[in-house]
């Protein structure tokens, strides 16, 4: 091994060997556990998302295929429509052209160059990362086998009469032109005002008062909606009102909807640009007037005067003409929350479009077949309601029911030319056919079309073909192989069906409605199972101070940069380069300053995935903290010291068992504590505690390993019973190559350099660390006795040096050791390690003060009733030792509150497991014989 660890020396060489080597691939053994990564955009590169939730990922994959599980993690990426096509149509207009300049085919077949070219960024990124995925059956959202499964999905649904056309109000982004989901719109607060408007009562002098933070929109207002029970205006409900600047005449109608107390009461009713105007336009049969264009301009519908203006052009004009008229009440600043396209910037425009909808909301078909509610909505909340799939933590569960609950029909259309391209062709009187091509579609027409056909130009939203993901990757809908477009076979679904469902899906909880429900939807519709068993929502990524990471505020951090490190300036410039307020920049510029003086120093992947791992509670959100990250390399470079330690102290050649088992207590102490750890950690996989997992093996391999049994091992190593020596060098051996497999799924990089030297030493014959078996706690044989024997060792060393310490006594200084009290057991076991005590703690013989006998000053330490005394003559400061005691009794008390408070706490009492309680019993006795200790310690130095 190399006197230190460096490791971009040996992770990208692990990684091409591992996935050269095909290890990644399902083995065909065993019981089938497969993980399907939640496709990144095309477009994408690895953020710390990404990478918190693949370091979790991968961690499940190298765990299950350790315990011999025939592992798949079905690995691609999605074609992002509207990212993607927004890239190329940069890139147009950079060379002073449109898409439209191209026409479809030729555009679509450059974005498909773009892809080709600059697609694979972020898997490659993913390989820096270490993930263990299957490479060789990398999908893409719209390759040839999961479009053909697309296809089929919507025709089917279609032919189910679950698909149809119709004009409804949706999100409409006017600078792309297109139809966005939910989840692309950000509602950013804005300072804005509320304008308040008089409307006049027809044929008479009353009037009321609308407020309204769209004046623009009222040219397409179709009522004013009061309260039913607001006796103000009751007598103007079924009257009309003369819409300013347009003269139409608009009822005034009663609506629960209203909040009377608001403002004057009265609401500008606009069904066809306002999400909550449509649901009372419906409620009452209100006919909705369209004023916009698709590029968010006055439409036909609007007066004259206004047509052609665009909305903000025509805001200004309208509020002018109603000031002129009298009309304009109030002008107040009001902030607002503003719907704004993630993708464009463009503020949305709600807008009655004709669009293709998914049923998921009626129970019957007008023809009596089952409708969308009943076909796929309550089946998918069967399957959680029922046990079959099970979200960990378990309170996101109502999360999803209660979004299906409400659902509402999903508008799968969108106005692009990337993407799924809808099967659907009108002929010239615009009747609809549907199939999987255009000889499919005439064949299933109940009439003949009139004339030619025409392709509809939509594409389906990206979220349609990752809703099939669970059964598309695997080779549905063909029952043979799937090839990709270099021939290579990817899925075949007669084989491939068995890892369906999955085990676990790993994700977001911003994403339950918009891909993980869907998914739960399709697959049971169209395979009768559940797409996975469990769905471990991961908690989101933030920066050290709890703010959401965003490239607008500056304080992303790029897993790459932590990786390999990044000097100071280069750091300054990517994190100032894509704020969304400039004026922001010298307040961004000077946080990094501050808090990256010299860039960030490389810590490799090894370490950022033990953070991630360490962070990985239930919790919603985590703090990524770089000093945490800093830490974790620490641990790397010690294991990789404690490795190197081990190795030196090895004969040549392999080193073979003891006959007669582990011949020293520490040995048997160690081994007992690796069995313990190695339950933990299974434990923890098992509910995916990655937080607990990566602590247990921490404290295992820092504290109990490196610190305390390399250096009990050093009294064997060094001394003259060869036996010792042999078990020891052995023991050392078994228990690092044990713990290198353990840690191998959090780190895998360092753990299988170190292996490298540790397996053959041990006469193992597999080629590498990743081929290894999972290591069994129930293979390792406990020992209780020596246990106690070396803790009781452990407890008087770390008193000795924690009074070498606080009384700053220089490590190298031998000094005499006196004990006092104690009963038989402390007696033995002072006489057995009397030799390693002094070794270790470098004191001479322990000697015994007889009951009775004066005792000199001392510090003390406590072990039980055992008391563990340095002579305070020459060495240590009286004053400073009476603080010194007065604080450890101050400690202690402390911790007898702790459990007191959990004693005294009757929902502890009733709740926690009988063996913790009665371990908190257990602690109040021992910290208060403890107690008792110190204050006659503390007596007898006055």
């Amino acid at each position: 091994m190399e006197k230190s660890f460096e490791p971009a020396q040996i992770e990208s060489t692990w990684y091409a060997r591992w996935e050269a080597s095909g290890v990644f691939k399902p083995s065909s053994h065993g019981d089938p556990y497969c993980i399907l990564l939640p496709p990144p955009n095309v477009t994408g590169t690895l953020h710390m998302g990404h990478a918190f939730q693949q370091t979790v990922m991968d961690m499940l994959v190298r765990y299950q295929r350790m315990r011999g599980m025939d592992t798949l993690w079905q690995v691609g990426t999605d074609h992002a429509g509207i990212a993607t096509q927004k890239i190329v149509e940069n890139q147009l207009a950079a060379e002073g052209k449109s898409r439209h300049d191209l026409g479809r085919e030729p555009f679509v077949e450059r974005v498909w160059r773009w892809k080709e070219e600059s697609g694979s960024t972020i898997t490659n990124q993913m390989r820096r990362l270490g993930v263990a995925a299957d490479w060789s059956r990398e999908r893409f959202t719209m390759d040839e086998g999961l479009s053909a499964a697309v296809r089929k999905v919507f025709v089917d649904w279609y032919r189910a009469g679950l698909i149809y056309r119709g004009n409804r109000l949706v999100n409409w982004d006017p600078a792309l032109g297109t139809a966005v989901s939910d989840l692309e719109v950000d509602n950013v607060e804005r300072d804005g005002h509320l304008w308040s408007i008089r409307y006049p009562v027809t044929g008479s002098d009353e009037s009321l008062v609308v407020a309204t933070t769209r004046p623009e929109t009222m040219l397409g207002d179709v009522a004013v909606a009061v309260h039913p029970e607001d006796e103000r205006y009751a007598h103007l409900v079924g009257k009309t009102l003369t819409l300013p600047l347009t003269g139409r005449q608009i009822p005034v109608i009663a609506d629960d909807y209203v909040d009377r107390e608001f403002g004057t009461g009265c609401v500008k009713i606009t069904p066809a640009h306002d999400f909550n105007d449509y649901a009372i336009g419906q409620r009452h049969q209100l006919a909705p007037i369209t004023v916009f264009t698709l590029d968010a301009k006055v439409n036909e519908n609007g007066p004259d005067k206004y047509r052609g203006l665009d909305r903000y052009e025509a805001r200004k004009a309208v509020l002018a003409d109603l000031e002129a008229a009298g009309l304009l009440v109030e002008t107040k600043p009001h902030k607002l929350k503003v719907p704004v396209s993630q993708r464009s910037g463009a503020v949305i425009e709600p807008l009655l479009t004709d669009q293709w909808f998914l049923d998921l909301t009626r129970d019957t078909l007008p023809d009596g077949r089952p409708g969308g509610r009943k076909a796929i909505t309550e089946p998918a909340l069967e399957a959680v309601r029922g046990g079959d799939i099970k979200f960990v933590p378990e309170n996101w569960s109502t999360t999803y029911t209660q979004w299906l609950e409400n659902i509402q029909d999903w508008c799968v259309s969108r106005q692009l030319w990337w993407g799924h391209q809808i099967p659907a062709w009108y002929d010239e009187a615009g009747n609809i056919f549907v199939g999987e091509d255009e000889a499919d579609a005439r064949a299933h027409a109940d009439i003949e079309p009139v004339g030619a056909l025409k392709r509809d130009e939509d594409v389906l939203d990206t979220w349609f073909s990752s809703a099939l993901w669970p059964f598309s990757t695997l080779g549905w809908p063909l029952d043979g192989p799937v090839a990709n477009e270099h021939g290579a076979v990817v899925a075949d679904w007669s084989h491939d069906q068995r890892f369906l469902p999955s085990a676990v899906l790993v994700t977001g909880f911003d994403i339950i409605f918009f891909w993980v429900a869907r998914m739960v939807m399709a697959t049971k519709y169209f395979t009768g199972k559940v797409p996975f068993r469990e769905v471990y929502i991961n908690a989101i990524v933030r920066d050290a101070e709890g703010q959401k990471m965003s490239k607008s505020k500056g304080n992303t951090l790029d897993p790459l940069d932590l990786i390999d490190g990044i000097a100071l300036e280069p750091l300054v410039a990517k994190s100032t380069r894509s704020l969304l307020l400039p004026q922001e920049r010298e307040k961004v510029e000077k946080r990094v300053r501050r808090d990256y003086p010299n860039g960030i120093t490389a810590i490799g992947t090894d370490a950022l995935r033990f953070t991630f791992a360490a962070l990985a509670s239930y919790s919603r959100t985590i703090n990524f903290d770089i000093k945490r990250a800093e830490g974790y390399k620490a641990f790397c470079n010690k294991l990789w010291n404690a490795a190197r330690f081990v190795l030196m102290n090895l004969p040549e050649g392999r080193i073979e068992a003891p006959a007669g088992g582990p011949a020293t207590e520490a040995e048997r102490w160690i081994l007992t504590r690796l069995k313990q750890t190695l339950g933990e950690v299974e434990q923890h996989f098992a509910s995916y505690r990655f937080d607990l997992l990566a602590q247990a093996l921490y404290e295992f391999v820092w504290n109990e390993y490196c610190d305390w049994f390399l250096e009990l091992s050093k009294p064997a190593l060094n001394g003259d019973d060869a036996t010792a020596a042999a078990s020891t060098r052995h023991t050392l051996l078994v228990v690092l190559e044990t713990v290198l497999r353990a840690l191998h799924p959090i780190i895998p990089f360092i753990t299988e350099e170190i292996w490298q030297s540790v397996g053959p030493k041990l006469g193992l014959t597999e080629a590498e660390l990743i081929l290894r078996p999972w290591p069994q706690a129930d293979a390792i044989a406990a020992d209780e006795a020596a246990t106690a024997e070396i803790e009781w060792f452990k407890a008087v060393l770390s008193g000795v040096r924690r009074i070498r310490a606080e009384m700053n006594i220089a490590p190298g200084k031998t000094i005499p050791l006196l004990l006092a009290d104690g009963d038989a057991s402390d007696h033995a076991r002072a006489a057995k390690f009397a030799t390693q005590i002094a070794f270790l703690a470098r004191v001479e013989a322990p000697a015994w003060i007889e009951p009775g006998a004066d005792e000199p000053a001392a510090a003390a330490a406590v072990v039980g009733t055992l008391r563990v005394l340095i002579p305070l003559a020459g060495l240590i400061d009286l004053t400073a030792e009476k603080a010194r005691l007065a604080k450890e009794i101050a400690r202690i008390e402390g911790e007898i509150k702790k459990c007191e408070g959990k004693l005294g706490n009757a929902n502890f009492v009733a709740n926690a497991p009988a063996e913790v309680v009665a371990q908190e019993r257990q602690r109040i006795v021992d910290w208060n014989t403890t107690l008792a200790a110190l204050r006659e310690q503390q007596a007898k130095l006055g």
